[in-house]
């Protein structure tokens, strides 16, 4: 059983790694660098730490960070002890999604979301679209536009969702959608988003900050 909050009826997982260089933002370390793809790893997954607090303050939810690489202790580290943290353990990325979810209901959660932090649009007003979501419909999807999806969200473990998908292809949002429908759940899809995986897609990332700059000066 998982050390969780009292009554974490909604339930966030953060799945990240841990940003040791030439680890983490492979694809990137030919225009980054090693150190500046890491780097790049340790500012995305702050990021989307940001944007669960700023969450935080309008709905009542407990937060987990899944990572790979690393240890807890240089987890705690890196982001403090005020999450919770667990490894991701063994087997491909669908495993470990159904791994997560299986815990987080074995432990008491009602509405479970897990998140990576690959995406800079992900903010706490999706995030907190996404739990109202899932008052009404079995499934909760955010689309990313390299065809994969960077939010998916449940009312209960249903592992037939991670079973014989090729992670990282382009079909990996469309598969999911189609075993869905064949398990015959409610689903409904959030806004599609980019993710942040090539060097094309730096930009991305560079206007989400240059956005942040703007919100904070603002404040």
């Amino acid at each position: 059983m998982l050390n969780l909050p009292a009554n974490p009826k909604q339930h966030l997982i953060i799945f990240t790694r841990y940003p040791e260089p030439g680890k983490t933002k492979t694809r990137l370390i030919p225009v980054l660098g090693a150190v500046g793809a890491a780097n790049l790893q340790c500012q995305m997954t702050e990021y989307t730490i940001f944007q669960v607090q700023e969450l935080q303050k309008t709905i009542d939810i407990s937060v987990e960070v899944r990572f790979a690489g690393g240890d807890s202790q240089l987890m705690e580290d890196w982001l403090g002890l005020d999450l919770v943290y667990q490894s991701q353990g063994e087997g491909d990325l669908g495993s470990r999604m159904a791994r997560s979810l299986f815990d987080a209901f074995q432990s008491g959660a009602e509405n479970v979301i897990i998140i990576g932090t690959d995406c800079p649009g992900l903010n706490a007003q999706i995030l907190a679209t996404a739990f109202e979501k899932l008052h009404t419909f079995d499934l909760v999807l955010g689309p990313a536009i390299d065809g994969g999806y960077y939010l998916i969200g449940l009312r209960q473990p249903i592992p037939e969702l991670f079973l014989n998908i090729e992670w990282g292809t382009a079909q990996v949002f469309q598969k999911t959608v189609d075993i869905a429908q064949k398990l015959n759940l409610s689903h409904v899809n959030l806004s599609p988003l980019a993710d942040v995986d090539r060097p094309e897609d730096l930009p991305i990332w560079e206007q989400a900050l240059a956005g942040e700059m703007r919100e904070m000066r603002e404040i």
